[in-house]
């Protein structure tokens, strides 16, 4: 029945791979823009980098966008503006000056004849609002009966002065009557909107948007010709007119199926990496979807930003991908996925070596950058090198295209800048991640190496033998594994919780027995080999009810391995008894990565270092050797990936710190 639940749950999980494998693949070919891709990158004033390209079929050369509104403005700002003049306003204003005559000045006729004069003029072409400001010189004026076309400054305007000057010259002896005929003028050409908007609508319509042609078979550029203005004009038509005559549902399927087999391919070598050098993440279900997250997020925010605002592609913070990876498991395999992520990327943006280029050598700059970001100044060290990294890469590279550094864009190392900044993000990010996928980064660990903790606490009170023991541990395992490149963190963290599980029967380890009575001595050696066995249990129910971190839960899992508790089986054969080899070893697992082990080893001497009654140096280095290389005799680093370089740098440096704690030096000859 157990081996039936195993292969379903491994079977399930393989499914579980291959489900979260084609759904990333169909997301990202559904993301990616389905058109045929120009074969050749070009910028203006840049040298062409090819083969001489000839016309492979008749085209139009298409107007720039800037042609075109240029074009539009022109015709905008000479179009003829409509106006309409209304006939029956000056009959009004006659009417109104009859009846004004004919009640208050019956014996002024002559008057009131020289007001219809001066009024007939006024509304004589028209008379317009003169808050109507209009630059062309000539204007449509439309009536009832005919619309004919004027100069619009022979048009009355009120309020000005012309108007004034008829008015007083032509009534200079009846001067009570100018107020009164200013007051009554009202304008009878109106602007016509509608009409005028329609006019120029047709007119923008008619805008040829090609200014030429270029036939079969004609040479277009040659190699190492610059791409000046009229080139590129050319070569954008040419790039245009390929991808329509792809764009048909045929190609669309063909399109779709080569970027499919691409991402497939790619991401598929993104299996085989994590099933050959990074197993535990492959059969994990919560990390290797943490790892496709990762690549689904960023080639997300890149496509949009590209199909949006393709000049800010470089604003988008890629070097992130490695930071993020690196934070949880390791600098290779956040290189690995941040290279295969631009692979898919490359196949999408224009000029796609420049964007390889300037990306992966950002990727690798990161990686060298220093890995403890829980340390918030390395993480603006770190941002400050990648983005300085950019900024000379693009220039280089700028350089060698163009030959002057004249041409260089000026705008692209301000890019780079807001690139930086948005890599900043990746600290909330890191917490954000963490929450979401239960998974643990420097930064959390840098919080449970506070001593004050409830759970280092409780084993302080409890056990604070064993509390004094995992502290003297760390200090051992963080000096080795700083010198062979070592998670540090991880090594200290995974030393103070080591031994927790020694909280539940505290008297029987012997660091903890404050007198001269030993338990153990009224036990037999398999009784008391157990007890000292449960602590690795304990320990692991312990943490999880603390809700410890995996990593480091792998500590007290580890830190034995499957070694043989000597003393009671020793013990056990001295008494006869029973003295089954396997009762007295550990349950494991041994030590699975270089961090583990260096805390087995330090474990192992800091707690047999207690035995020695006259230390001296020769004596320390042949105990350190002992234990070592009896647990390297018992196999237990096989399945960890520490070399005899670091095994032999691991036992120096345990043997300095031992000779310093025990204040040991060097013995002269007499």
């Amino acid at each position: 029945m157990k081996d039936k639940l195993n292969i379903f749950f491994k079977l399930q999980s393989q499914v579980y791979r291959i489900v979260l494998f084609l759904l990333s693949v169909s997301l990202i070919v559904y993301l990616i823009p389905k058109k045929g891709k120009f074969q050749y990158d070009f910028k203006e004033g840049k040298p062409w980098k090819y083969e001489t390209l000839i016309s492979p079929f008749d085209f139009l050369i298409q107007k720039s966008e800037s042609e075109i509104n240029f074009e539009k403005l022109l015709i905008s700002k000479n179009a003829i503006k409509y106006f309409t003049k209304d006939s029956n306003v000056s009959d009004s204003i006659i009417s109104l000056v009859n009846v004004k005559f004919n009640d208050s000045f019956p014996n002024l006729s002559q008057q009131a004849q020289q007001a219809k004069e001066i009024i007939n003029n006024i509304y004589n072409p028209g008379l317009v609002n003169n808050s109507i400001e209009i630059e062309m010189d000539s204007i449509f004026l439309v009536s009832k009966i005919d619309k004919i076309k004027i100069k619009y400054d022979q048009l009355n305007k009120t309020n000005d002065y012309k108007i004034d000057s008829i008015i007083y010259n032509s009534l200079e002896d009846s001067i009570q009557f100018h107020a009164f005929l200013k007051d009554i003028l009202i304008p009878d050409v109106i602007y016509d909107e509608k009409t005028t908007n329609n006019s120029l609508n047709e007119q923008l319509s008619q805008i040829s948007y090609s200014k030429g042609s270029v036939s079969n078979g004609v040479r277009i550029i040659s190699r190492g010709e610059i791409v000046d203005a009229d080139k590129l004009g050319i070569l954008i038509s040419l790039k245009m007119k390929f991808e329509s005559q792809l764009w048909s549902k045929s190609n669309f399927n063909w399109i779709t199926l080569g970027y499919s087999i691409i991402v497939l391919i790619t991401l598929f070598f993104l299996l085989l990496f994590l099933k050959k050098n990074r197993n535990s993440i492959y059969l994990n279900n919560t990390k290797i979807t943490f790892v496709f997250i990762i690549i689904l997020i960023f080639i997300s925010i890149t496509l949009t930003v590209f199909k949006y605002q393709p000049d800010y592609i470089y604003v988008v913070p890629l070097c992130s991908i490695p930071l993020l990876l690196r934070a949880f498991f390791d600098s290779r395999l956040g290189l690995f996925v941040h290279v295969l992520t631009l692979l898919i990327l490359g196949f999408i943006v224009p000029n796609n070596f420049e964007f390889l280029f300037l990306h992966t050598i950002a990727g690798i700059v990161t990686i060298l950058t220093p890995s403890d970001l829980y340390q918030r100044a390395n993480l603006f060290i770190s941002v400050s090198i990648i983005t300085s990294v950019y900024i000379l890469s693009y220039f280089s590279i700028s350089i060698i295209t163009n030959g002057d550094i004249n041409y260089i864009d000026l705008n692209i190392p301000l890019l780079f800048i807001f690139n930086g900044l948005a890599t900043l993000f990746v600290h909330p990010l890191i917490y954000i991640f963490e929450k979401i996928f239960g998974l643990v980064s420097d930064v959390s660990l840098l919080e449970l190496t506070n001593t004050n903790s409830k759970l280092l606490k409780d084993l302080s009170e409890k056990a604070p033998g064993t509390f004094y023991h995992s502290l003297a541990v760390s200090n051992l395992a963080e000096a080795v594994a700083t010198q062979i490149s070592a998670n540090v963190m991880l090594v200290r963290v995974g030393a103070l919780y080591h031994d927790i599980g020694k909280m539940n029967n505290p008297n029987y380890f012997i660091e903890n027995q404050l007198n001269s009575f030993n338990p153990h001595n009224d036990l037999e050696p398999l009784k008391s080999a157990k007890i000292i066995k449960d602590h690795i249990s304990n320990g692991i129910e312990i943490a999880k009810k603390s809700r410890l971190p995996d990593r480091v839960i792998d500590f007290i899992r580890t830190h034995h391995g499957t070694s043989m508790i000597r003393f009671f089986y020793d013990k056990a054969i001295k008494s006869k008894a029973d003295s089954n080899e396997f009762d007295f070893r550990y349950s494991g697992p041994k030590p699975f990565s270089k961090e583990t082990a260096i805390v087995m080893m330090a474990d192992s001497i800091e707690a047999a270092s207690k035995s020695i009654k006259e230390p001296n140096i020769r004596l320390i280095e042949k105990f350190v050797d002992k234990i070592i290389n009896t647990q390297i005799e018992d196999n237990q680093f096989e399945n960890c990936n520490i070399t005899l370089k670091e095994l032999n740098l691991t036992k120096k440096i345990l043997k300095e710190k031992l000779n310093n704690i025990y204040h040991l030096r060097v013995e002269y000859p007499d």
